[in-house]
């Protein structure tokens, strides 16, 4: 029995076949089609009699290679990898759903995956029903007859709330629900839903798995079964990921526990620093003592991620003077970037929502949202410590 690899180990060793060349880093393989020696093989691998590369839209080496990474890092039986991380969230959903299907989620989602539920899928008659972040003993309440999915993000987006893994799990197996988890913001370095009973996990690969602001990307493991009804939906729609795109990312992959260590050391000093700044009313990062599910963090997470979020104190217009101060850091809508980001998502992101709507869901007049990068820690603290002066 072959010794399983530690995380860091399979994200460099884990590599396609060599070619004839025996290149040490895989090539990239920029190829629409595979050819066939002869008319059986070809039909043989059409069959699926025979597994091998057929279409790029099907599978590809370098796909293949960056999905295989991802599969052992989640401890996944299967994946697929996709253009973008909504491609990846859509298709999911579309493959396993059916007309008239009932879907239990977390109100604190990506506003995209929001829209999803409320303007398209009702187009199919599947209807979400939402329980917030501090109402999961409401779950059950929510599920009828016609409920398959049970989704959630932890952490969440933007205000960083943790949800209790193993326990939504235990309620989707009891229920026989499909239970899928958007670990985009954790990465499966810092946590693994699928050790806390996750049937698929999906990730947005443009941000942390990226970590470098390069491309779009999306990818979903999990089970073989599931992964198959995905992989059927999207072989026939096309939102396949480019082979470029899985080029690059397989290469992040090989630094993400590096850079994801320093990423969130970063991020506890400077949520560290914000707790005492005398412009910040609230600071939430899982790993401060102070978050209100700071235990269960550190139960399911080996780290607090780069996410922090705080409230600036005078709201809206306090936001905006923020952002128009920030000198280094990068005003954008991203995450996951070597470079700090922030955002006011009440005045940006989230700027087209009621005060009720985004309230709902955590996001305050004042509530900022920082991608902590990797720069030297003196220096983003610095850039945010004078915006924050008044």
């Amino acid at each position: 029995m072959t010794k399983k690899k530690h995380f860091e180990t399979e994200a460099i060793r884990n590599q396609t076949e060599r070619s004839q060349f025996s290149e040490h880093s895989t090539p990239l393989y920029l190829t629409s089609s595979f050819v066939f020696d002869d008319a059986e093989e070809m039909r043989a691998s059409f069959a699926e009699e025979k597994q091998r590369n057929l279409y790029s839209r099907f599978t590809n080496p370098n796909t293949s290679e960056f999905v295989s990474k991802v599969v052992a890092m989640e401890g996944a039986e299967s994946g697929y990898a996709f253009a973008t991380g909504m491609s990846a969230i859509f298709s999911s959903f579309a493959a396993l759903l059916n007309a008239g299907d009932h879907i239990v989620s977390c109100r604190s989602v990506f506003g995209s995956t929001h829209s999803m539920f409320t303007k398209y899928l009702p187009k199919w008659n599947i209807e979400t029903s939402y329980f917030k972040v501090d109402e999961v003993d409401l779950v059950e309440s929510l599920i009828k007859e016609n409920t398959t999915i049970l989704y959630i993000e932890t952490p969440t987006n933007p205000a960083v709330d943790i949800l209790d893994l193993a326990l939504i799990g235990k309620i989707a197996k009891k229920h026989n629900l499909i239970y899928i988890v958007d670990n985009c913001f954790a990465t499966p370095y810092i946590q693994q839903p699928i050790k806390f009973g996750a049937d698929l996990v999906i990730h947005s690969a443009t941000k942390l798995m990226d970590g470098q602001g390069r491309v779009l990307a999306g990818v979903t493991v999990g089970k073989e079964d599931l992964i198959r009804e995905i992989y059927l939906f999207a072989r026939n729609t096309g939102p396949a990921m480019s082979p470029f795109n899985a080029w690059v990312l397989s290469k992040s992959l090989e630094t993400l526990a590096i850079r994801v260590e320093k990423h969130c050391e970063n991020a506890l000093k400077v949520a560290e620093f914000l707790e005492e700044n005398k412009n910040v009313d609230l600071v939430k990062y899982p790993f401060l003592k102070s978050h209100p599910q700071y235990n269960v963090a550190q139960q399911q997470m080996k780290l607090g991620g780069n996410i922090v979020a705080f409230e600036i104190k005078g709201g809206i217009e306090a936001g905006r003077k923020f952002l128009d101060k920030i000198k280094m850091c990068s005003l954008s809508a991203n995450l996951g970037d070597t470079r700090t980001i922030v955002t006011h998502p009440s005045s940006t992101t989230h700027g087209r929502l009621s005060e009720e709507d985004r309230l709902e869901v955590g996001i305050t007049n004042g509530l900022v949202r920082v991608s902590v990068g990797l720069e030297n820690v003196a220096d983003i603290i610095e850039d945010l410590t004078q915006a924050l002066s008044n």
